[in-house]
């Protein structure tokens, strides 16, 4: 007997029963009835993954259903905001039952640790996987991580160890190899990235501004300077390259990887001088590296500078769909 849209999503995801107080009505009617509180702000985002595009067609569809979640995740981060309701709209070319089984344990596995209710969605059928989460999220006014916030003299931080993921990508396409013993962390990184929630919340009242990296450090850095109409100068020689990738690239090349490598979903953010020691202790319980990298500058445009002072010039700053 073939297998309905509506049995799909009643097996699936109807049946997953983690339900939140501020939720008065969740999946199984035209719309979620919800119950935002009165003294928050609503942070709304929303990212598609599409098969051969964002995931291989192979991906396992585990690490599809945590990646799925966890870059809309990033952009609450980025913003500041705590992780409350998620919709999805899912199109399948085939009612794959064991790929979906593996995919919801993805997604709920990451939407329990951050207390995240699917309230809703569409399944559909088409030529191929496409993955559309919208998640919100709550940021009390006044305290939300923008990107227009950042003043010339505030020092310019990363989270983590940017260019992972743009390893792995790279390692898959077989542009580079990576050293032995790190294959399985660097793939991780591009599979399974970590969404900075307790970082992003923690910046509340410290970041100027701030945005997440799912384009490339130097890209996404841009929005920042844009947005701000300030510029930067950034310190190659004080990003954070990890082990695998120092071990695996030349130091050039690991720069560059770090510079305009995409699917980090780290956060790049402005701290003003005066907030420098609050910084350094919230981020000293941090579960990732906090590196200083540069410094926000009145002169426009963004400036990359090695340790003798020449410049770094790069012929793309990162990811573009239509590029």
């Amino acid at each position: 007997m073939p297998v309905s849209e509506f049995s799909l999503i009643e097996r699936y995801f109807a049946a997953h029963r983690f339900q939140r107080l501020d939720v008065a009505l969740g999946i199984g009617d035209d719309c979620a009835l919800l119950l935002p509180p009165a003294d928050q702000q609503l942070a709304i985002t929303v990212d598609t993954l599409v098969a051969g595009v964002h995931f291989f067609a192979d991906a396992d569809p585990e690490s599809v259903g945590h990646k799925a979640l966890a870059v809309n995740l990033s952009d609450l981060a980025a913003m500041g905001a705590t992780p409350a309701w998620a919709t999805l709209a899912l199109t399948l070319p085939q009612a794959d039952e064991p790929w979906l089984a593996a995919f919801c344990r993805g997604l709920f596995a990451l939407a329990d640790r951050y207390g995240v209710q699917l309230i809703g969605g569409d399944v559909t059928h088409g030529p191929t996987i496409v993955i559309t989460l919208q998640v919100h999220g709550f940021v009390p006014p006044g305290l939300a991580l923008r990107r227009d916030g950042a003043k010339p003299g505030d020092g310019l931080y990363v989270t983590g160890t940017p260019g992972d993921a743009g390893l792995a990508l790279a390692a898959t396409f077989g542009k580079a190899s990576v050293a032995e013993g790190h294959a399985g962390s660097i793939r991780a990184r591009l599979e399974r990235p970590e969404p900075r929630i307790a970082e992003g919340l923690a910046l509340r009242g410290i970041a100027s501004a701030a945005i997440d990296i799912s384009d490339g450090l130097a890209q996404d850095l841009g929005h920042i300077l844009e947005r701000s109409r300030v510029g930067a100068r950034l310190e190659v020689e004080r990003l954070p390259l990890s082990p695998a990738l120092a071990a695996s690239l030349d130091r050039k090349a690991a720069v560059m990887t770090a510079l305009t490598g995409g699917d980090d979903y780290e956060l790049c953010f402005a701290v003003p001088p005066e907030r420098t020691l609050q910084l350094e202790s919230s981020a000293a319980g941090w579960e990732c590296r906090c590196t200083r990298i540069g410094v926000v500058t009145a002169e426009p445009g963004l400036r990359l500078v090695r340790a003798d002072g020449s410049a770094l010039h790069l012929e793309q700053r990162g990811y573009d769909h239509f590029g």
